[in-house]
C-alpha cells in the first residue's frame, strides 16, 4: 500500500518537474496579463500561466519590440508581448520584408491573420487597424506578375470581422527601402462612435453599427 501511495505521489509531481526542467535558461519575462506572462529564449516567445507552466509553446511568430515608445499604443509600443481581450499580436513579413499583423488566441491558434500594417490593441471587443489587400492583376509583357494593392483604415472585432471601413488609404510604399510604418487613421472612442482622420489632416466623429 505504502508503494503504492509513494508511485500516485511522484505521478503527482512529475509534470512540475518537468515544467521545472523545461524553463530554465529564460531570456525574458514579461509581465502577466490575463493570467499569462511572456517568457523569451532567444528570438522565440512563450507564454506561462501562474503555476508557471507553459501554455503556448515558443514561437518566433509573437510581436515585440525592444526599442519599443511607451508613449505609444499601436504596434510601435508593444515592449513585451501581452494578451488584451484574450488576443496577442503575431507577425509575419511579406515579400519584400514589410511587415503585417495578426492575432492569436490564449490557446496559441491564430484567430485573425497577419493582414494588418499597424493595428491597435482590443477595446471591449473592438479595435481599429490599417488593412492590407493584394491582389494579383495578371502579368505585363515580360511575363513578370502585376499586383494590385489597397489599404484601408477598418473596424473589426476579435474574431477578425471587419464591421465597418472607414477609408482608404494611399501613398502607402510597400517595398522594404522605401516603407514606412503607417499611423493608423482611425480610433475607436466608445462603443459606436469613432474618430477618423480626414486628408486636410484633421479628425471627424463617426458613428458606427458595432452590433450583429
Amino acid at each position: 500500500m505504502r508503494k503504492t501511495h509513494f508511485l500516485m505521489a511522484l505521478i503527482c509531481l512529475l509534470p512540475i518537474s518537468l515544467v521545472a526542467q523545461g524553463l530554465k535558461g529564460i531570456d525574458e519575462i514579461g509581465p502577466f496579463s490575463e493570467g499569462l506572462a511572456a517568457i523569451r529564449k532567444g528570438d522565440q516567445w512563450g507564454f506561462i500561466n501562474r503555476e508557471g507552466a507553459l501554455v503556448i509553446d515558443f514561437r518566433s511568430d509573437i510581436h515585440w519590440n525592444k526599442d519599443a515608445d511607451p508613449d505609444k499604443r499601436d504596434v510601435s509600443g508593444v515592449r513585451y508581448p501581452m494578451f488584451r481581450e484574450g488576443r496577442c499580436l503575431i507577425t509575419k513579413n511579406v515579400e519584400d520584408g514589410v511587415p503585417l499583423f495578426g492575432f492569436i488566441d490564449t490557446k496559441g491558434n491564430t484567430v485573425i491573420e497577419p493582414q494588418f500594417l499597424n493595428v491597435y490593441p482590443f477595446m471591449d471587443g473592438y479595435t481599429t487597424g490599417v488593412l492590407f489587400e493584394k491582389t494579383l492583376k495578371g502579368e505585363n509583357e515580360f511575363k513578370l506578375k502585376i499586383y494590385d494593392f489597397k489599404f484601408f483604415d477598418v473596424l473589426l472585432d476579435t474574431s477578425g470581422n471587419i464591421k465597418e471601413y472607414l477609408g482608404e488609404r494611399h501613398n502607402i510604399q510597400m517595398r522594404k527601402k522605401r516603407y514606412q510604418r503607417p499611423s493608423i487613421w482611425a480610433k475607436r472612442l466608445a462603443d459606436g462612435l469613432v474618430a477618423v482622420r480626414t486628408k486636410d489632416q484633421g479628425w471627424e466623429i463617426r458613428q458606427v453599427a458595432t452590433s450583429e
